[in-house]
């Protein structure tokens, strides 16, 4: 099956289904010589992984990472690395009943019709789970990122239609949301619990702002930065939009309002480009926000049909987050540090 492979010189081939032995990814396109710890892979699976709070689901997944090859004695050998994360606390049985049925919202039945065959258990590669393979990975990208001193917070500004009024970035791993802003993320948390109790979920807006990254990053026409940070986000589970800068509200402004005048070489007097001009990085900080859609999965009875076409209800079973922000962050921040490692490996060929 096509499209399990990312990036161009830092290429990321992920493996393994929700309910399967386990996840991994192979990353091929890492210099040697490069420090990475189990430890500091660890501690990104931790911020992902299932079990968190109650505003995530129940499922209990230590995601211990596996290093199998191409690290050293501490350091990257400039080889393939193999990650592996073994499931733990799937439990199958639950999907039993939907073995013949499509879920509302998820891509069973779009599945079927491609393969004309699926693997029922969660979703087998469709499902969120498949993003732990991704932040694994996305471990080793941000050790290339932060030689060069690129900065990426990811933080839920809107849940359930409350948004955010301050940013306190030291309030985001504090809070069960992970929300910039304390007395928001409280009000978040009741939303998302009330919709679990009602057996409902809802979505949210991630804003990525990423810092200190050089002008000059991303190629004109159809490999501009915005096309492949847009494709990288787009390409999670859930994302149903992606703006940059001001985004969609650039529709409401006319063109002496939208402008950033420069200041300087190396400033200017507003940023509602998010940091991309061109397709190009101008060294401004880069602005993201993604849309990201309520959990499909809900207890809530349904319409549905078999796959015979015949009319069922379905009530699905199981554990599921009432709300995918919180944990689609780390996936999102993962992605982004992915992409930008990719391109700045490419750029060291860009210019003699």
């Amino acid at each position: 099956m096509a499209g399990n492979t990312f990036g161009n010189v830092l290429k990321v081939m992920t493996f393994g289904e929700s309910h399967g032995v386990g996840l991994g990814a192979v990353i091929d396109g890492i210099p040697a010589g490069i420090k990475i710890s189990a430890r500091e892979i660890q501690h990104e699976l931790d911020r992902r992984r299932p079990g968190q709070s109650k505003v995530t689901t129940a499922r209990q997944e230590a995601d211990r990472v596996e290093i199998l090859s191409g690290i050293f004695e501490g350091k990257t050998l400039g080889t393939p690395i193999a990650l592996l994360i073994r499931n733990a606390d799937a439990k199958s049985g639950d999907y039993s009943k939907l073995k013949n049925l499509f879920r509302p919202g998820h891509a069973d039945l779009a599945w079927q019709k491609k393969f004309g065959i699926r693997d029922f258990r969660g979703g087998g590669r469709s499902s969120g789970r498949e993003t732990v393979a991704r932040v694994a990975a996305g471990a080793l990208a941000r050790k290339i990122i932060k030689a060069k001193k690129i900065k990426i917070i990811a933080y839920a500004k809107e849940i359930a239609g409350i948004g955010s009024s301050k940013f306190d970035p030291k309030v985001i791993e504090k809070n069960s949301v992970r929300a910039a802003d304390a007395i928001a993320a409280k009000k978040m948390e009741r939303a998302i619990l009330e919709a679990k109790k009602a057996g409902d979920s809802v979505g949210g807006v991630i804003e990525i702002l990423i810092s200190n990254v050089p002008a000059g990053i991303g190629d004109p026409v159809f490999d501009k930065i915005s096309a492949k940070l847009g494709a990288a986000l787009l390409s999670i589970g859930g994302v149903k939009g992606v703006e940059f800068g001001v985004g969609f509200a650039a529709a409401k402004l006319r063109g002496s309002e939208m402008n950033d005048e420069p200041t300087s070489l190396k400033a200017k007097r507003t940023n509602r480009g998010g940091g991309i001009s061109g397709g190009i990085t101008d060294g401004s900080e880069i602005v993201i926000r993604i849309v990201v859609r309520p959990t499909a999965s809900i207890s809530i009875q349904q319409k549905t049909v078999d796959n015979r076409g015949r009319s069922k209800k379905i009530r699905i079973a199981g554990r599921h987050d009432p709300c995918l922000v919180p944990r689609i962050i780390p996936v999102a921040e993962a992605m982004v540090a992915l992409t930008l490692a990719d391109l700045i490996l490419k750029s060291k060929t860009d210019r003699a």
